[in-house]
């Protein structure tokens, strides 16, 4: 099975900024290119942090209402340093939660989940920034076309990793929602076709209606029954 990597799918022209690099330069990329976080790198282009627009509006919301209705906030010490700076070095947050190219979609989803952030900064094994995945990019998956993930299903899950012949289990895909129709050898094997399909790129939902020849599910019996056959002994 082939899985996209995050090489496949993330931005390569990334807007980055240096250490030394102004508050108001950031605030103008972010605008200028409609992003709403940037990485920071240092003259090696190694990702030392990410500026994001919460790290410069803290600047704002530290600044004292005009008209001396609004209650004054009272920072954190790190908040305050963030709102009292003025170049990207004080304003990053860091390290970085970043990404490496070879991962696989499911990877990046599962750290940006983590982390609660919406992108990442795509590094190499030494940490030069190489690119940058976002939410967006990783639904990409999503538009692979039925046809595609009814050929992979067909070809790859069931007949090359199962070897389950093309005629036994018939495979449908609309939306990219999946539907199986057809009899395996073993009972064994419906829950591993449809974990497997359910991993294939592009695929929303799995449904089956499979039948097995063999029950092989009372082969052997559960921990739990052994203990009690051993106790009794």
């Amino acid at each position: 099975m082939w899985h996209r990597t995050v090489s496949d799918l993330m931005t390569t022209s990334v807007v980055k900024v240096h250490r030394d690099t102004g508050f108001k330069d950031i605030a103008k990329l972010l605008a200028e290119y409609d992003v709403t976080a940037v990485p920071v790198v240092d003259d090696e282009d190694r990702v030392v942090g990410v500026v994001s627009e919460a790290d410069l509006l803290r600047k704002e919301a530290a600044q004292l209402d005009p008209a001396g209705l609004l209650p004054t906030l009272r920072p954190r010490p790190a908040d305050r340093a963030k709102a009292e700076a003025t170049t990207a070095e004080g304003l990053m947050s860091g390290p970085a939660v970043t990404a490496r190219p070879q991962w696989t979609a499911v990877e990046a989803a599962q750290v940006m989940e983590r982390h609660h952030v919406k992108r990442l900064p795509v590094v190499d094994e030494t940490g030069r920034l190489r690119g940058l995945i976002s939410r967006a990019d990783l639904l990409r998956v999503f538009l692979r076309g039925d046809a595609a993930i009814r050929e992979e299903i067909s070809g790859e899950v069931l007949l090359r990793t199962l070897g389950i012949a093309p005629d036994a289990v018939a495979v449908r895909v609309v939306d990219g929602r999946v539907s199986l129709e057809g009899t395996v050898e073993r009972a064994s094997l419906v829950p591993l076709v449809v974990r497997l399909c359910q991993g294939v790129d592009g695929v929303v939902d799995v449904s089956a209606e499979l039948r097995h020849r063999v029950d092989d599910t009372d082969a052997v019996p559960p921990p739990d029954a052994s203990r009690r056959a051993g106790l009794a002994l």
